[in-house]
């Protein structure tokens, strides 16, 4: 049975995110690697709630929320320089790579 090397990539900025998913895809491909996804995952919604004025008026009140993209690929038949390529991988700050191996 061979192992499975799963990606979760999240990122608030969705394009960002498809756009590395893309170049993941491309890379893995291109070592002669079975590809599944990319598998899009539930986006986490944040909703903060904050009072418009300092003093006075309580029903008055601002929304602001964050949602959080998560996509997900799951790579098979793959060779050690793939995975090692992925750990040094330079990456923009807003963007958050996890690598696991799955038996």
């Amino acid at each position: 049975m061979s192992s499975v090397l799963k990606i979760k990539l999240t990122s608030f900025d969705y394009r960002l995110l498809d756009l590395w998913v893309k170049k993941i895809v491309e890379l893995a491909l291109r070592h002669n690697s079975v590809v599944r996804g990319p598998i899009p995952l539930p986006t986490k919604t944040k909703i903060y709630t904050v009072l418009k004025s300092p003093h006075v008026n309580k029903p008055s009140m601002e929304h602001f929320q964050k949602k959080e993209h998560r996509r997900l690929i799951l790579i098979s038949e793959y060779d050690s320089k793939l995975c090692a390529y992925f750990e040094k991988m330079s990456l923009p700050a807003s963007l958050d790579l996890r690598l696991s191996i799955m038996m």
